[in-house]
């Protein structure tokens, strides 16, 4: 049985949950999102807990129940409190600033690149060299981290770029000469 998958999720009072189908349908303070549970796998809610179940123990069905208890948990966390990523810029020129709500990088281009986030995500850069995402949504927050780290990825040596608040990035020794 999945260890995840067996855990049941305690359904917060600010949270309002409603089935539809095999639909299940978070509102909360932050917005609302939805999950389609896919076959083979049940839940169940009694008392403000919901738990997970799976009808057969087939591979891709035992797969499903834990990933189905996970996500179901990610959007009652992101409706409740929403999810953050900080991205940190380091490098000598390097900077992010704010044009309206579309980021700014400058990056070591010839030009600057602008980022303009997806509906759900909020962007703000409080200092030339951090960078905030704001969303309810976990996986469309870390996509989109992941799409602006991928502008300018940390290098070994000097350690230039785009990096996750709590990366460590390892160094690499440069050349040495020899005489």
């Amino acid at each position: 049985m999945s260890r995840v998958g067996k855990k049941p999720i305690t359904i917060p009072d600010k949270v309002n949950l409603t089935v539809d189908g095999k639909t299940i349908k978070a509102k909360g303070p932050k917005g609302e999102l939805s999950f389609s549970i896919p076959e083979g796998v049940e839940f169940s809610i009694e008392n403000k807990t919901l738990t997970f179940s799976r009808n057969s123990d087939d591979k891709k069905i035992r797969a499903l129940h834990g990933l189905s208890r996970a996500l179901v948990n990610n959007i009652i966390e992101g409706v409740l409190n929403g999810f953050t990523k900080t991205l940190q810029i380091e490098g000598v020129g390097y900077k992010a600033e704010m044009k309206g709500n579309n980021l700014m990088l400058s990056l070591g281009f010839s030009h600057p690149l602008l980022v303009i986030p997806p509906a759900g995500i909020k962007i703000s850069s409080p200092n030339p060299n951090t960078i905030l995402l704001d969303g309810i949504d976990k996986q469309l927050v870390g996509e989109v981290a992941a799409k602006i780290r991928k502008l300018r990825p940390p290098e070994p040596y000097k350690g230039k770029g785009i990096r996750y608040s709590n990366e460590y990035v390892r160094r690499k020794a440069g050349k040495t000469t020899s005489k």
